[in-house]
């Protein structure tokens, strides 16, 4: 009968609809292994109006705790905090006592002899007091309640400063903070070379700018369509259909800020609360999160470095199930650079049409960063994959237009439409300024024309100098990219080693870290990729700091491999 590492099931915590009702049920791991029975959820009304808790412990049902309360004055983020604490009850039946293993918090149940107490952390609301209102034990159903009265004494109201649930799930963007904390650093006058950041260091080309200029100029200042001009999304459907090979008429087409906010903005579309979104990992950093924001679990399929970072079709047909809604697909790759051969997605697309419920999708802001002899495929123009497709693009990558903040989606207008409908409650239409500056950009040639095409060759070069730089040292493993403008690269053979005045570098993170204080080079750790032996690299710079990078990641290196042969 014991009760180990009860576990928190975040889709058993709800606001009923009293007002400020909580109810969390904490469940004990057996009924994770195969038992789909829930827990019971028919507790006593709330009828009182002083908040009250209520533990309610019922051994017939697989062993369930449930804490539920209401707050309908002050004591609703203390009282929310004290559930938060919750992270583990042990009991047994016959002991008939439940513990709290976390040092916050701690349950007594009933006995014969004694009533029921709760005790609470010290970090919580000093004013907070327990006085127990009721007790009773039902032996022959085997449920023991315990109610008791919080008291706020203080005579305060306090604001609650709680933050949604969907909120707190969402853990913030690392390649936001590192790049910030490099900027903080090179401002207050530390020469730090910044590669943590994915943003072309070109200017805008002329032609793109002036456009912009023009516009602004003429008045062009004012509101535009939600979903974009006719003019921008006519040009876009004509972009797809001349380089992609997929045919799109403008209403099939979402202009927004950034494709970012497209590739949000669809997984709301198109996703339902407890629907899984299949991430391939290494993964960019918000595809987990965005899944998360819509209340979808991320499922991770991971890809080694042997395998140059791509999807195993074969994995992602044994990890499908019904609950299966978006595969999200990004060729060229952020963070490995690696691109999808078209035999490989033909083979992915082949396991994709095996499942009706199954969207993809195409993340391809990349698409013309590319380093032949690869080529880029659109997963929308394979066999039977248009309708399935959503694709996603924009201009920050190719054109250096990271500021002018315009991305794009592709697909079936039925998706488009619910796009369309969460963008017109949200920020309505992208900046009129820069859409005009987008239709410039693709009026310069087939894939941006020249200047997209200088921008391509010095990214090259950039790679090709730091992939003979690494090579050379020992440990690292190398996956060559052929794509974008990043460096994936596995320094795990270096975890594990103490340095002095610094400490133990254990992950990637501590690694980063290690580089950006003892080296001066800003770098983004792979953990924020889903995958921990690697660091990111971002060659987006000029070859001179790229050079002065070079070095100063050498003498770190240097110090750690003498560390690592003692």
């Amino acid at each position: 009968m014991d009760l180990m590492c009860p576990l928190v099931d975040p889709r058993w915590c709800h606001l009923s609809q009293q007002p400020y009702v909580v109810q969390i049920i904490l469940v004990s791991s057996d009924m994770h292994q195969g038992r789909k029975k829930r827990p019971p959820t028919h507790l006593p009304p709330i009828t009182k109006p002083q908040p009250y808790v209520i533990l309610h412990v019922r051994y017939k049902f697989r062993r369930c705790f449930v804490l539920r309360f209401q707050s309908s004055f002050t004591e609703s983020s203390q009282l929310r905090t004290m559930a938060a604490q919750i992270s583990g009850v042990s009991s047994t039946c016959s002991a008939g006592s439940f513990r709290d293993q976390s040092p916050g918090l701690a349950f007594d149940s009933l006995s014969s002899t004694r009533s029921s107490t709760i005790s609470f952390s010290s970090n919580l609301n000093a004013n907070l007091s327990i006085k127990c209102l009721e007790t009773r034990r039902h032996h022959k159903s085997s449920t023991i309640c315990s109610a008791v009265a919080v008291e706020n004494n203080s005579g305060q109201i306090e604001l609650d400063t709680t933050l949604s649930p969907r909120v707190n799930s969402v853990k913030p963007s690392k390649t936001v903070a590192i790049t910030d904390q490099a900027t903080a650093l090179v401002e207050a006058g530390v020469p730090v070379v910044r590669l943590a950041a994915g943003e072309p260091d070109f200017d805008t080309p002329a032609v793109i700018a002036e456009a912009g200029i023009n516009a602004i100029r003429e008045g062009y200042t004012r509101y535009t369509p939600n979903a974009g001009t006719l003019e921008l999304r006519t040009a876009i459907c004509k972009k797809l259909k001349e380089e992609n090979g997929i045919s799109y008429t403008p209403d099939q087409i979402v202009v927004s800020n950034g494709a970012k906010q497209s590739i949000l903005q669809a997984i709301l579309a198109v996703c339902s609360p407890g629907d899984e979104v299949i991430v391939p990992a290494p993964f960019w950093v918000s595809y987990p999160e965005m899944a998360r924001l819509a209340d979808a679990t991320p499922v991770i399929l991971p890809a080694s470095i042997s395998e140059n970072f791509l999807l195993d079709p074969k994995l992602l047909e044994s990890k499908l199930t019904e609950k299966s809604r978006l595969l999200i697909l990004c060729s060229p790759s952020n963070p490995t650079g690696s691109v999808y051969p078209k035999k490989l997605l033909q083979d992915i697309a082949q396991v994709v049409a095996k499942h009706p419920r199954l969207l993809v999708i195409s993340d391809e802001i990349y698409e013309h960063i590319i380093y032949a002899p690869a080529v880029h495929t659109s997963f929308a123009s394979l066999p039977g994959m248009w309708e399935r497709t959503l694709t996603v693009n924009g201009f920050s990558k190719a054109f250096a237009m990271t500021g002018w903040r315009l991305g794009y989606i592709a697909g079936p207008k039925h998706f488009i439409a619910a796009c369309n409908k969460i963008q017109s409650q949200s920020t309505s239409g992208a900046s009129s300024v820069s859409q005009k500056a987008a239709v410039a950009a693709l009026g310069m040639g087939h894939a941006g024309g020249e200047a997209v095409s200088h921008m391509v060759k010095a990214f090259r070069e950039r790679r090709d100098f730091l992939l003979s730089f690494f090579r050379e040292l020992d440990g690292v493993k190398i996956s060559e990219p052929q794509g974008a403008f990043y460096l994936f690269l596995d320094f795990s053979y270096y975890y594990g080693t103490e340095v002095d005045g610094f400490g133990l570098i254990k992950d990637s993170e501590s690694l980063c870290r290690y580089l950006l204080e003892k080296g001066q080079v800003a770098l983004v750790p792979g953990d924020a990729f889903g995958d921990d032996s690697c660091i990111r690299i971002s060659y987006a710079a000029s070859l001179p700091d790229l050079q002065t990078a070079a070095d100063r990641i050498k003498e770190a290196i240097l110090a750690l491999k003498t560390t690592v042969s003692l």
